[in-house]
């Protein structure tokens, strides 16, 4: 009988994640619709099938400019950007065991904004302010990670400790630039970076950024089941033969390169990877097996809608980094007054 009861809510888990794909689809689909130049359903769908199946659309060649350069490597680059925060704040959560937990907790953030500085400071071009913030991401993380495992008896406490130091580091770093940087061009540039935005996002950005993401989100995605397991603590997860210093090691290096490949694209866009994983959890729980892939889901959902929202409240272009801490923040503050329900 309560074998059956755990099959029947772990079924249950999954029908849910399943059904969250069905508002994902149709908000991709409503994103090609909810810009100012106008394009109707019946183009959108011709074009995408004649892409599909190598079919002549016969579309007007601006039509398919606007559908296949435009606005479809910033849908996807929204997908990807959401999902990736968000199944990394999972993963930091639950391997970190603290609900306050985010991807840029070890400094990837700071360290991503200070290397886009530098690159904007020396007028380099995007593609190298792209890669300077990845690399920077990095290694503020590896900084963090080699410092935290200098100290005895090191722990979880103690990286995340370490993070925190790193981040503040590199944000003096970053004060710095923005002080000596032209405060007619660069400074706003960087200011403007930091913010984040999906506007200058290319096919090649989708390419580029996709493959890291998508190999740092597999590997987090078939170890899953393994966070359940630390979970429990050290001596019952040494007891079931797992390697926890390993463990430890692979989702970090999974999740830095994760966040930095999505940092380094659309700047610092905050609260999704701490707000995200919470609201998975309400709907299908605590299990690391199901909440990576809602939280994946979740965050895809969301941030596209905020890059929608974005694009069309105003004239001008609001900075996602502005939305996301809008709703983010008082939904965070609903979470604490309920987090006893949220997180045990």
């Amino acid at each position: 009988m309560f074998k059956w009861k755990i099959k029947e809510k772990i079924t249950s888990q999954i029908s849910v994640t399943l059904l969250m794909i069905i508002p994902l689809i149709i908000l991709f689909f409503l994103s090609f619709l909810i810009r100012r130049y106008h394009i109707s359903s019946d183009e959108v769908i011709m074009a995408l099938i004649s892409k599909l199946f190598f079919i002549n659309s016969n579309l007007p060649v601006t039509v398919n400019t606007i559908i296949f350069d435009i606005r479809l490597p910033r849908i996807l680059a929204a997908m990807m950007i959401g999902a990736s925060l968000s199944i990394a704040g999972a993963a930091f959560q639950g391997l970190f065991q603290n609900p306050l937990v985010s991807p840029d907790k070890l400094g990837v953030s700071a360290g991503a904004g200070f290397g886009a500085a530098l690159a904007i400071l020396f007028s380099a071009s995007i593609f190298m302010i792209q890669v300077s913030a990845f690399f920077w991401g990095l290694t503020a993380v590896g900084l963090t990670y080699f410092l935290g495992r200098a100290f005895k008896g090191t722990s979880m406490l103690t990286l995340v400790l370490c993070g925190i130091a790193i981040a503040a580091f590199f944000s003096a770093l970053l004060s710095f630039i923005k002080y000596v940087a032209d405060p007619y061009g660069q400074l706003q540039t960087i200011v403007f970076w930091l913010m984040g935005s999906l506007t200058a996002v290319t096919n090649q950005d989708i390419i580029i950024m996709g493959i890291p993401i998508f190999i740092g989100t597999l590997i987090l995605l078939m170890v899953r089941w393994r966070l359940n397991v630390l979970c429990m603590g050290e001596k019952e997860s040494q007891t079931l033969g797992i390697n926890i210093k390993r463990l430890q090691a692979i989702i970090i290096i999974c999740c830095t390169i994760i966040t930095a490949s999505a940092v380094s694209v659309c700047g610092i866009i905050g609260w999704i990877g701490l707000v995200i994983p919470h609201v998975a959890r309400m709907f299908v729980g605590h299990d690391h097996k199901i909440l990576l892939p809602t939280s994946l889901i979740l965050g895809a959902f969301f941030l596209l809608l905020i890059d929608d929202i974005a694009r069309t409240i105003t004239i001008t272009e609001i900075p996602l980094g502005i939305l996301t801490a809008i709703i983010g923040a008082p939904f965070f503050l609903y979470l604490l007054m309920r987090s006893k329900e949220v997180w045990s």
